[in-house]
C-alpha cells in the first residue's frame, strides 16, 4: 500500500522491500515529472543501506542508462546524483564498475545542464579512489585533460554566482586525475598534463592549487614527468608554492621537487633558484609548530617536513648542495638525533646527514 504523499517533490512511497521496484518501475513513464519525483525519493531511500543494496542487488541500476538521455536536464541531473549516492558504499561502487553504464556516463561531461556535470564529476571521482575505478577511467584521462585546457580559456568570462560551482568541478577533475595517475602517469604526461598542470599551480583558489600540486607530484614521478617539469619551467613555480599559506600545497609542491632533484637538471635548476635555504626552513618550522596542531595538520606538516629532507638530501649529491648543506650540518643533525622526533623524520634526517658528510 503506497503512504500518503506529503512532499509534492517527492513520489509516494510504497512500504518495506516494495519501495525500491516500485520506484523504479516509475521511472518508465513518459512524465518528467513522475521521473524527477521517483528519482528524489530514490535518492531519499539509498542513505539506508538496506535499500541501497536492494537496488544493486535487484538489477535496478542498469535501469538507469536510459536516463541519461532524457530530454530533461533535471532528470540527467537527478540520475547521476543517485549514482553518487550509490557509489558511497563498495557494492555500489562494484556495481557500476561492471555494468556497461561507465561509457554513456562520461558522455555526460559535455552535458548542457553545470549541475548534472558537477554530479557526473562527483561519481567519478569516487570510482578513481579505488585501483579498479582508477583502471577504468584511465581511458578519460584525455578527456578530462582537455577540459582542463577549455577552462583555462572559459575562466576569466565565468560569472561570480558559477565561480563556486566550477571550482568544486575543477578540484573533482584534478582529483581525479590524481587517482588515475597514481595507477599509470603516461596517459596524463602525453596529454601535456604537466603543462596543463602548471597554470593552475597559481590559481586564487587554495583548493586548486592544492589539487593540481598533488597531481603535479604524481605526474614527477616517471623520469619522463621529471624532465617536463624541468623543461616546462615548473620549478620556479612549485619553489614559491613552497611559502604558500596553505601546509598541503607546500607539501605537494615539496613532493613534486623531491620527485625531480632526482635527475641532474633538476638539481641544477633548483641550485640556481636557491631553493636550499626555503627547505631548511621548513624543516626547521616544523618543529615550532607541531606541538600546537590536530593530528591532521601533523600528518600534512609530517609529509611536508619529510619531502623537504629527501630533497635536501637529493641536492647533497651535487658537490655545490653538498657545501651549502655542510654549513647548515648541526639543524640537520638535530632532527636527526631528538628522542622526541617523530621515527619517521628522524630517520630522514639520518640519511640526510648521512648525504651530507660522505667523502670518498
Amino acid at each position: 500500500m503506497a503512504g500518503v504523499l506529503i512532499d509534492p517533490s517527492r513520489a509516494p512511497v510504497a512500504f518495506g522491500r516494495r519501495a525500491v521496484p516500485q520506484l523504479f518501475g516509475e521511472l518508465q513513464q513518459l512524465e518528467a515529472d513522475r521521473k524527477q519525483r521517483a528519482l528524489a525519493s530514490l535518492c531519499d531511500l539509498m542513505h539506508d543501506p538496506e535499500k541501497l543494496y536492494q537496488a544493486v542487488t535487484g538489477g535496478f541500476v542498469e535501469q538507469l542508462e536510459v536516463l541519461f538521455k532524457d530530454e530533461d536536464s533535471s532528470v540527467r541531473t537527478k540520475t547521476c546524483e543517485l549514482l553518487h549516492l550509490l557509489t558511497a558504499h563498495s557494492i555500489g561502487r562494484r556495481a557500476l564498475l561492471s555494468s556497461a553504464l561507465l561509457p554513456p556516463l562520461s558522455q555526460l561531461l559535455d552535458d548542457s545542464s553545470s549541475s548534472c556535470r558537477r554530479n557526473v564529476h562527483r561519481v567519478l571521482n569516487r570510482l578513481a579512489r579505488l585501483p579498479a575505478g582508477a583502471n577504468a577511467l584511465l581511458t578519460l584521462v584525455p578527456k578530462l585533460m582537455l577540459k582542463l585546457r577549455q577552462n583555462d580559456g572559459e575562466e576569466d568570462e565565468e560569472e561570480e554566482e558559477e565561480e563556486e560551482e566550477e571550482e568544486e568541478v575543477q578540484v573533482l577533475r584534478l582529483s581525479t586525475l590524481s587517482c588515475c595517475s597514481r595507477l599509470d602517469a603516461l596517459p596524463a604526461l602525453a596529454s601535456d598534463g604537466v603543462s596543463l598542470l602548471s597554470h593552475k599551480l597559481s590559481h586564487r583558489s587554495t583548493n586548486i592549487r592544492r589539487e593540481a600540486a598533488a597531481a603535479m607530484m604524481v605526474l614527477s614521478v616517471p623520469i619522463d614527468g621529471k624532465q617536463q617539469v624541468c623543461e616546462k619551467a615548473v620549478l620556479p613555480v612549485l619553489v614559491g608554492l613552497l611559502q604558500d599559506e596553505d601546509v598541503e600545497v607546500q607539501a605537494n609542491a615539496a613532493g613534486t621537487i623531491m620527485n625531480t632533484v632526482i635527475i641532474t637538471t633538476g638539481k641544477l635548476q633548483c641550485l640556481d633558484l636557491d631553493v636550499i635555504p626555503v627547505l631548511l626552513g621548513l624543516v626547521s618550522e616544523h618543529a615550532e609548530k607541531q606541538e600546537e596542531e590536530d593530528e591532521e595538520m601533523k600528518r600534512r606538516r609530517k609529509a611536508l617536513v619529510i619531502y623537504s629532507l629527501r630533497a635536501l638530501t637529493s641536492l647533497a649529491e651535487a658537490p655545490d648542495g653538498r657545501a651549502l648543506l655542510l654549513e647548515q650540518l648541526p639543524l640537520l643533525a638535530r632532527r636527526s638525533e631528538a628522542p622526541e622526533e617523530d621515527r619517521d623524520i628522524r630517520r630522514a634526517a639520518q640519511t640526510a646527514v648521512r648525504v651530507v658528510t660522505w667523502t670518498p
